[in-house]
Protein backbone atom coordinates (compact mmCIF):
# COMPACT_ATOMS: atom_id res chain seq x y z
CA UNK A 1 0.00 0.00 0.00
CA UNK A 2 1.17 3.17 -1.15
CA UNK A 3 1.97 5.92 1.63
CA UNK A 4 0.47 9.08 0.65
CA UNK A 5 2.39 12.55 0.36
CA UNK A 6 0.69 13.57 3.98
CA UNK A 7 1.87 10.35 5.81
CA UNK A 8 5.72 10.68 4.32
CA UNK A 9 5.61 14.53 5.93
CA UNK A 10 4.70 13.19 8.99
CA UNK A 11 7.01 10.49 9.30
CA UNK A 12 9.74 13.09 7.78
CA UNK A 13 8.49 15.25 10.65
CA UNK A 14 8.75 12.85 13.45
CA UNK A 15 12.51 11.46 12.27
CA UNK A 16 13.51 14.99 12.43
CA UNK A 17 11.95 15.74 16.06
CA UNK A 18 13.84 12.28 17.20
CA UNK A 19 16.98 13.41 15.84
CA UNK A 20 16.86 16.66 17.51
CA UNK A 21 15.93 14.92 20.87
CA UNK A 22 19.85 13.36 20.66
CA UNK A 23 22.48 15.25 22.34
CA UNK A 24 25.06 16.27 19.94
CA UNK A 25 28.31 14.60 20.51
CA UNK A 26 31.36 16.12 22.31
CA UNK A 27 34.41 16.36 19.81
CA UNK A 28 37.18 13.91 20.59
CA UNK A 29 39.23 15.11 23.31
CA UNK A 30 42.95 14.83 23.25
CA UNK A 31 45.06 11.99 24.32
CA UNK A 32 46.40 13.46 27.42
CA UNK A 33 50.44 14.12 27.30
CA UNK A 34 52.00 11.55 30.25
CA UNK A 35 55.38 12.34 31.28
CA UNK A 36 57.66 11.11 34.10
CA UNK A 37 59.75 12.74 36.45
CA UNK A 38 62.61 11.39 38.65
CA UNK A 39 63.08 13.72 41.89
CA UNK A 40 66.47 12.40 43.96
CA UNK A 41 64.99 13.27 47.33
CA UNK A 42 62.35 10.94 49.53
CA UNK A 43 59.06 11.12 48.67
CA UNK A 44 58.39 12.64 52.51
CA UNK A 45 60.51 15.74 52.26
CA UNK A 46 58.97 18.76 51.54
CA UNK A 47 60.80 19.78 48.66
CA UNK A 48 59.30 16.47 47.29
CA UNK A 49 55.95 17.34 48.20
CA UNK A 50 56.18 20.60 46.54
CA UNK A 51 57.29 19.28 43.52
CA UNK A 52 54.64 16.93 43.71
CA UNK A 53 52.29 20.22 43.59
CA UNK A 54 53.40 21.60 41.06
CA UNK A 55 53.02 18.53 38.71
CA UNK A 56 49.55 18.48 40.12
CA UNK A 57 49.39 22.45 38.99
CA UNK A 58 50.65 21.64 35.58
CA UNK A 59 47.73 19.09 35.20
CA UNK A 60 45.48 21.25 36.74
CA UNK A 61 46.22 24.56 34.10
CA UNK A 62 46.89 22.11 31.06
CA UNK A 63 43.10 20.93 31.66
CA UNK A 64 44.23 17.71 32.10
CA UNK A 65 46.28 17.57 28.85
CA UNK A 66 49.99 17.07 30.54
CA UNK A 67 50.17 14.57 33.29
CA UNK A 68 53.24 13.89 35.27
CA UNK A 69 54.32 11.15 37.49
CA UNK A 70 57.00 11.73 39.95
CA UNK A 71 59.18 9.32 41.39
CA UNK A 72 61.06 9.98 44.56
CA UNK A 73 64.01 8.46 46.11
CA UNK A 74 65.93 8.46 42.79
CA UNK A 75 64.20 5.34 41.82
CA UNK A 76 64.11 6.35 38.66
CA UNK A 77 67.32 7.48 37.77
CA UNK A 78 69.77 7.54 40.51
CA UNK A 79 71.30 11.05 41.42
CA UNK A 80 74.52 10.59 39.54
CA UNK A 81 72.27 9.62 36.57
CA UNK A 82 69.74 11.95 36.71
CA UNK A 83 70.96 14.57 33.95
CA UNK A 84 71.87 11.70 31.45
CA UNK A 85 69.02 10.30 32.21
CA UNK A 86 66.71 13.69 30.56
CA UNK A 87 68.67 13.86 27.81
CA UNK A 88 68.73 9.96 27.17
CA UNK A 89 64.90 9.95 28.17
CA UNK A 90 64.96 7.67 30.59
CA UNK A 91 62.67 10.46 32.65
CA UNK A 92 61.30 12.84 30.69
CA UNK A 93 61.75 15.51 33.34
CA UNK A 94 64.62 15.71 36.57
CA UNK A 95 65.16 17.34 39.40
CA UNK A 96 68.60 16.68 41.08
CA UNK A 97 71.39 18.58 42.15
CA UNK A 98 74.17 19.41 39.89
CA UNK A 99 76.80 19.56 42.44
CA UNK A 100 76.56 15.16 41.56
CA UNK A 101 78.04 15.90 38.24
CA UNK A 102 81.21 17.59 39.32
CA UNK A 103 83.02 18.64 36.14
CA UNK A 104 80.09 17.97 33.68
CA UNK A 105 79.00 22.23 34.43
CA UNK A 106 81.97 24.43 34.80
CA UNK A 107 80.35 27.12 34.67
CA UNK A 108 77.53 26.50 36.43
CA UNK A 109 79.97 25.57 39.20
CA UNK A 110 79.91 28.53 40.90
CA UNK A 111 77.09 27.71 42.84
CA UNK A 112 78.80 25.21 45.19
CA UNK A 113 80.99 28.06 45.87
CA UNK A 114 81.64 29.34 49.30
CA UNK A 115 79.50 32.68 48.06
CA UNK A 116 78.34 33.64 51.86
CA UNK A 117 74.49 33.28 50.95
CA UNK A 118 72.15 33.24 53.99
CA UNK A 119 68.96 33.42 52.13
CA UNK A 120 67.85 30.35 49.87
CA UNK A 121 65.29 32.59 47.95
CA UNK A 122 68.20 35.24 47.39
CA UNK A 123 70.71 31.84 46.17
CA UNK A 124 67.49 30.37 43.86
CA UNK A 125 66.73 33.51 42.22
CA UNK A 126 70.56 34.11 41.87
CA UNK A 127 71.14 30.80 39.89
CA UNK A 128 67.98 31.12 37.65
CA UNK A 129 68.74 34.61 36.62
CA UNK A 130 72.18 33.32 36.01
CA UNK A 131 70.68 31.17 33.68
CA UNK A 132 68.87 34.06 32.17
CA UNK A 133 71.81 36.30 31.58
CA UNK A 134 74.33 33.94 30.72
CA UNK A 135 72.83 30.98 28.64
CA UNK A 136 75.51 28.44 29.15
CA UNK A 137 76.23 26.40 26.91
CA UNK A 138 76.56 23.28 28.90
CA UNK A 139 73.10 23.03 29.66
CA UNK A 140 71.79 23.56 25.59
CA UNK A 141 70.72 19.71 25.88
CA UNK A 142 67.81 19.77 28.01
CA UNK A 143 64.68 22.35 28.34
CA UNK A 144 65.38 23.96 31.67
CA UNK A 145 62.12 24.42 33.58
CA UNK A 146 64.16 26.54 36.38
CA UNK A 147 67.47 26.64 39.04
CA UNK A 148 66.59 26.79 42.40
CA UNK A 149 68.98 26.18 45.69
CA UNK A 150 69.23 23.91 49.02
CA UNK A 151 70.04 26.49 52.21
CA UNK A 152 73.10 27.07 52.64
CA UNK A 153 75.83 24.33 54.06
CA UNK A 154 77.62 25.08 57.20
CA UNK A 155 79.69 22.76 59.63
CA UNK A 156 78.00 20.53 61.97
CA UNK A 157 79.88 18.29 64.00
CA UNK A 158 79.14 14.90 65.50
CA UNK A 159 81.13 14.92 68.77
CA UNK A 160 83.87 17.47 68.94
CA UNK A 161 82.99 21.14 68.77
CA UNK A 162 84.70 23.71 66.43
CA UNK A 163 85.25 26.99 67.20
CA UNK A 164 88.45 28.17 65.00
CA UNK A 165 90.06 27.15 61.66
CA UNK A 166 92.68 25.52 63.97
CA UNK A 167 90.20 22.92 65.52
CA UNK A 168 88.93 21.78 62.06
CA UNK A 169 92.10 20.62 60.74
CA UNK A 170 92.54 16.93 59.46
CA UNK A 171 89.26 16.13 60.80
CA UNK A 172 87.49 13.97 57.87
CA UNK A 173 84.21 16.09 56.82
CA UNK A 174 81.57 15.11 54.64
CA UNK A 175 80.49 17.49 51.40
CA UNK A 176 79.49 17.29 47.94
CA UNK A 177 81.52 16.52 45.43
CA UNK A 178 81.96 19.94 44.40
CA UNK A 179 82.75 20.99 48.33
CA UNK A 180 85.83 19.01 48.19
CA UNK A 181 87.81 21.75 47.80
CA UNK A 182 86.47 23.77 50.09
CA UNK A 183 86.93 20.98 52.66
CA UNK A 184 90.91 21.08 51.92
CA UNK A 185 91.30 24.57 52.25
CA UNK A 186 89.69 24.94 55.53
CA UNK A 187 92.46 22.39 56.26
CA UNK A 188 90.12 19.10 56.93
CA UNK A 189 90.13 16.15 55.12
CA UNK A 190 86.74 15.94 52.70
CA UNK A 191 84.53 12.74 52.25
CA UNK A 192 82.29 13.35 49.53
CA UNK A 193 79.17 11.51 49.18
CA UNK A 194 75.42 11.74 49.06
CA UNK A 195 73.06 13.11 51.83
CA UNK A 196 71.63 8.84 51.99
CA UNK A 197 74.28 7.88 53.68
CA UNK A 198 75.77 10.73 55.82
CA UNK A 199 73.47 9.67 58.64
CA UNK A 200 75.24 6.36 58.63
CA UNK A 201 78.66 7.62 58.46
CA UNK A 202 78.16 10.44 60.62
CA UNK A 203 76.86 8.06 63.72
CA UNK A 204 79.69 5.24 62.90
CA UNK A 205 82.32 7.44 62.95
CA UNK A 206 83.01 7.40 59.38
CA UNK A 207 83.45 11.04 58.96
CA UNK A 208 83.86 13.39 62.09
CA UNK A 209 81.48 16.12 60.72
CA UNK A 210 79.39 17.13 57.68
CA UNK A 211 78.84 20.82 55.56
CA UNK A 212 74.55 20.70 55.46
CA UNK A 213 72.42 22.64 55.55
CA UNK A 214 70.71 23.38 58.54
CA UNK A 215 67.21 21.62 57.18
CA UNK A 216 68.87 18.35 57.17
CA UNK A 217 69.34 18.28 60.70
CA UNK A 218 65.30 17.37 60.92
CA UNK A 219 64.64 16.29 56.86
CA UNK A 220 67.31 13.96 57.48
CA UNK A 221 66.94 13.26 60.80
CA UNK A 222 70.64 14.76 60.75
CA UNK A 223 70.32 16.25 64.16
CA UNK A 224 70.30 13.12 66.04
CA UNK A 225 73.52 12.01 65.07
CA UNK A 226 75.32 15.65 65.71
CA UNK A 227 75.86 17.78 68.72
CA UNK A 228 77.57 20.63 67.16
CA UNK A 229 76.64 23.49 64.63
CA UNK A 230 79.39 25.93 63.72
CA UNK A 231 77.19 29.02 61.71
CA UNK A 232 79.88 29.74 59.71
CA UNK A 233 78.02 31.86 56.97
CA UNK A 234 80.68 33.58 56.43
CA UNK A 235 81.67 31.13 53.95
CA UNK A 236 78.39 28.94 53.58
CA UNK A 237 77.91 27.29 50.28
CA UNK A 238 74.87 26.63 48.52
CA UNK A 239 74.49 23.87 45.61
CA UNK A 240 72.40 24.58 42.32
CA UNK A 241 69.23 22.30 41.60
CA UNK A 242 68.26 21.99 38.38
CA UNK A 243 64.77 21.20 36.97
CA UNK A 244 65.19 20.03 33.46
CA UNK A 245 63.40 18.17 30.80
CA UNK A 246 63.63 16.64 27.84
CA UNK A 247 63.41 18.64 24.53
CA UNK A 248 61.56 15.91 22.59
CA UNK A 249 59.46 15.74 25.60
CA UNK A 250 58.77 19.53 25.63
CA UNK A 251 58.40 19.97 22.35
CA UNK A 252 55.82 16.97 21.91
CA UNK A 253 53.85 20.03 24.31
CA UNK A 254 51.35 22.57 22.70
CA UNK A 255 52.67 26.03 22.72
CA UNK A 256 49.36 27.15 24.54
CA UNK A 257 50.52 24.88 27.11
CA UNK A 258 54.47 25.32 27.58
CA UNK A 259 53.36 28.75 28.45
CA UNK A 260 51.06 28.01 31.16
CA UNK A 261 53.99 25.50 32.42
CA UNK A 262 56.65 28.27 32.02
CA UNK A 263 54.18 30.97 34.36
CA UNK A 264 54.07 27.83 36.81
CA UNK A 265 57.86 27.53 36.71
CA UNK A 266 58.20 31.74 37.83
CA UNK A 267 55.62 31.43 40.75
CA UNK A 268 57.34 28.03 41.89
CA UNK A 269 60.76 29.41 42.03
CA UNK A 270 60.20 31.85 45.17
CA UNK A 271 58.11 29.22 46.54
CA UNK A 272 60.84 26.68 46.47
CA UNK A 273 63.25 29.03 47.65
CA UNK A 274 61.19 30.17 50.89
CA UNK A 275 60.08 26.19 51.38
CA UNK A 276 64.00 25.66 52.29
CA UNK A 277 64.64 28.93 55.02
CA UNK A 278 61.34 27.40 56.65
CA UNK A 279 62.80 24.00 56.33
CA UNK A 280 66.53 25.62 58.09
CA UNK A 281 64.16 26.95 60.27
CA UNK A 282 62.39 23.48 61.22
CA UNK A 283 66.40 21.77 61.40
CA UNK A 284 67.47 24.37 63.77
CA UNK A 285 64.45 24.12 66.04
CA UNK A 286 64.90 20.17 65.96
CA UNK A 287 68.42 20.75 66.62
CA UNK A 288 68.19 22.94 69.29
CA UNK A 289 65.69 21.07 71.45
CA UNK A 290 67.28 17.90 71.51
CA UNK A 291 70.28 20.07 73.32
CA UNK A 292 72.24 20.50 69.98
CA UNK A 293 74.49 24.14 70.51
CA UNK A 294 74.71 26.35 67.89
CA UNK A 295 78.21 28.54 67.47
CA UNK A 296 78.60 31.30 66.40
CA UNK A 297 82.00 32.60 64.82
CA UNK A 298 82.83 36.16 66.01
CA UNK A 299 83.59 38.52 62.82
CA UNK A 300 87.03 38.30 63.09
CA UNK A 301 87.35 34.39 62.93
CA UNK A 302 84.36 34.41 59.90
CA UNK A 303 86.48 36.95 58.23
CA UNK A 304 89.58 34.05 58.83
CA UNK A 305 87.51 31.33 57.63
CA UNK A 306 86.23 33.46 54.48
CA UNK A 307 90.11 34.02 53.57
CA UNK A 308 90.94 30.54 53.82
CA UNK A 309 88.24 29.84 50.91
CA UNK A 310 89.40 32.57 48.46
CA UNK A 311 91.87 30.62 46.50
CA UNK A 312 88.38 28.41 45.84
CA UNK A 313 87.28 31.33 44.24
CA UNK A 314 90.22 32.13 42.22
CA UNK A 315 90.61 28.22 40.88
CA UNK A 316 87.08 28.78 40.01
CA UNK A 317 87.55 31.72 37.42
CA UNK A 318 91.52 30.06 36.78
CA UNK A 319 89.45 26.83 35.20
CA UNK A 320 86.78 28.57 33.58
CA UNK A 321 89.46 30.72 31.29
CA UNK A 322 91.35 27.71 30.28
CA UNK A 323 87.78 26.38 28.97
CA UNK A 324 86.95 29.74 27.57
CA UNK A 325 84.49 30.73 29.75
CA UNK A 326 83.21 33.61 31.49
CA UNK A 327 83.88 32.56 35.07
CA UNK A 328 85.14 35.84 35.96
CA UNK A 329 81.96 37.40 34.74
CA UNK A 330 79.90 35.00 36.52
CA UNK A 331 81.30 35.33 39.89
CA UNK A 332 81.57 38.98 39.69
CA UNK A 333 77.56 39.24 38.78
CA UNK A 334 76.93 36.75 41.46
CA UNK A 335 78.79 38.86 44.01
CA UNK A 336 77.27 41.91 42.93
CA UNK A 337 73.71 40.39 43.20
CA UNK A 338 74.38 39.05 46.33
CA UNK A 339 74.89 42.16 48.25
CA UNK A 340 72.39 44.25 46.60
CA UNK A 341 69.41 41.74 46.85
CA UNK A 342 70.77 39.89 50.30
CA UNK A 343 69.28 41.32 53.76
Amino acid sequence: MKKTGMTLFFSFLCTVLVLATIPPQAPAQDKPITLNYSNNQGPTHKNSIITDEWAKEVEKRTNGGVKITVFHGGTLTPSAQAYDGVVNRVSDLAQCVFSYHRGRFPLTEFSDLPLGIKSTVTAAKLFHEYYKKFDPAELKDVKVMFLHSNSPAILHMARKPVKTLEELKGLKIRCTPNGTPIVKALGAAPVAMPMADTYDALSKNVVDGAFLPMEALDGWKIGEVVKYTTACWSMGFNSAWYVAMNKDAWNSIPEKWQKEIETINQEWLPKVGKLWDDLDEEGRQFFTKRGGQIIELSEEEGKRWREAVQPVMDDYVKRCAEKGLPGDQVLKFAMEYIAANQK
